[in-house]
């Protein structure tokens, strides 16, 4: 049993009068916890007020399968007051590390200890401060983390692809130049100069078609293949089922090839055939070397643009370059999601005055929650993106086909913290932190409509405003 001066021996109750302690007793519970035992669950109602006695306990959060320490708590601290004066469960959970003392209020009791003991209300609430601060200076750090994880393994996938076409295609392409060597020896000591000028021509023209063929029907392209094949199967080419559909890419007729016999003779067919086969090759191999590269450049400047990385936070933005960098990082996403993306911009938009990588994260937090809203529904959807202006702003609008938000959902849908999503899947930052930049940083608005099978995001910017330079703005 817990005694008015062992109550008093605690800083937070020290400054009780006898009368407060003794209230204090008479409404508490005293509770013993043996080492790493739980004194109350994350996701739990909250109903209690906790204040540490004796010993240690520790608050964690569970989230994303992964445990993370919050705080620990020794004689003297408390813990439970945000839940219980938000109305919400337990953020978190506490779990002793040693045998611990607590004693607990109930819900009621809590409240009626503000008109008590308002002495201890004053240090609560001055704790209380700083807590709320930094719980959501750190969800606000998670959020950041959150949505980077999900662009980094989207860009990790948009990379991988044009970086394992040029690994291939560079391996063939090693292959295809060894196969021109033997038979262009051969055929410059058979050939004159006006022969070999020939066959130069006709593999510059069948490399230049390989690279961008003609679009053949399935049938069609199998008869060509089909008569290609036969008509080196009667010259006595080897391999010419391999050749004909190279050739057949390349432009390369059955017309063609009498002309080409024709003109170097019988003897020296079968090498000027297998030397144009593996030139054909080398071109098409070199050019899906040279397009998937030139994929990774884009993706890096995408990331680079993304992030305004080496520029000025504040400068003239392009909104359409914002939206397409944002895009391009989030390709893999929405094509995972089957999600259809329409721009319809403005062309004659003009430049604004912004914070650029700050809007570009407007961007992704509305397109984001667009794409889980349109893949919880039916597994598909399509996100059009449009934008206009006036004399004094731009307008973004991000509209979904998804289910739609129902008027509670969007009554709160700035709210810090407020999130439909399943626990550890959302912060409930994302809505907040993307009003914060447009109104608090660029002096815009977003204007929510929403019916299901209709929801619109617009977001005015004024194309001149005085930004607002605070410390830690956008987050």
């Amino acid at each position: 049993m817990l005694t008015r001066d062992q109550l008093r021996e605690i800083e937070l109750f020290s400054h009780l009068r006898e009368d407060q302690a003794d209230w204090i007793l008479a409404h508490a519970e005293v509770r013993d916890y043996a080492p790493n035992e739980y004194v109350f669950k994350q996701g739990e109602p909250a109903d209690y007020w906790y204040a540490v006695v004796a010993g240690e306990m520790q608050i964690v959060q569970e989230r994303e399968n992964a445990e993370y320490v919050l705080a620990t708590h020794n004689r003297g601290s408390f813990s439970g007051e945000v839940p219980l004066l938000s109305g919400t469960p337990y953020i978190a959970s506490a779990r002793t590390l040693s045998a611990t003392q607590v004693l607990r209020l109930d819900n009621q009791n809590f409240r009626d200890m503000f008109g008590v003991c308002p002495v201890i209300v004053s240090k609560l609430f001055g704790a209380l401060q700083w807590r709320i601060q930094t719980t959501e200076a750190l969800a606000r750090q998670r959020e950041k983390l959150s949505s980077l994880g999900v662009l980094a393994a989207g860009l990790a996938h948009e990379l991988n692809n044009p970086s394992a076409a040029a690994t291939r295609a560079a391996s063939q392409l090693g292959t295809a130049l060894d196969a021109l060597q033997a038979p262009l020896l051969r055929l410059a000591g058979a050939l004159d100069a006006e022969q070999i000028a020939l066959l130069l021509e006709v593999r510059a023209r069948a490399v230049a078609q390989a690279i961008t063929p003609e679009d053949l029907d399935t049938l069609t392209k199998s008869d060509r293949e089909d008569a290609v094949g036969s008509w080196l199967d009667d010259q006595n080419i080897e391999n010419s089922w391999d050749i004909a559909p190279v050739f057949v890419t390349a432009g390369i007729s059955t017309e063609a090839l009498d002309d080409l016999r024709d003109s170097i003779g019988d003897d020296a067919l079968p090498d000027a055939v297998g030397w144009l086969c593996a030139a054909v090759n080398a071109g098409i191999l070199l050019r899906e070397v040279e397009q998937a590269t030139k994929r990774i450049s884009g993706l890096v400047k995408a990331v680079k643009s993304y992030s305004y990385m080496d520029q000025a936070p504040q400068q003239a933005v392009n909104v359409h370059e914002g939206i397409d960098d944002t895009l391009a990082i989030m390709a893999y996403k929405l094509r995972q999601a089957n999600i259809v993306v329409a721009r319809q911009f403005d062309a004659d938009l003009p430049a604004i005055q912004a914070y650029g990588s700050e809007l570009n994260q407007v961007w992704t937090n509305i397109i984001d929650n667009a794409i889980d809203a349109m893949t919880s529904a039916h597994g598909k959807g399509r996100l059009t993106i449009s934008t206009w202006g006036d004399a004094e702003n731009v307008y973004v609008q991000i509209a979904d086909d998804g289910p739609g938000i129902p008027p509670e959902v969007k009554a709160r849908i700035f709210e810090p913290f407020y999130t439909t999503k399943e626990v550890g899947k959302g912060t409930g930052l994302g809505m907040d932190i993307a009003q914060r930049i447009v109104f608090s940083r660029h002096r815009g608005e977003i204007l929510i409509d929403s019916v299901p099978g209709d929801t619109r995001f617009t977001i005015r910017l004024p194309i001149n405003a005085g930004l607002i330079k605070t410390e830690g703005a956008g987050g």
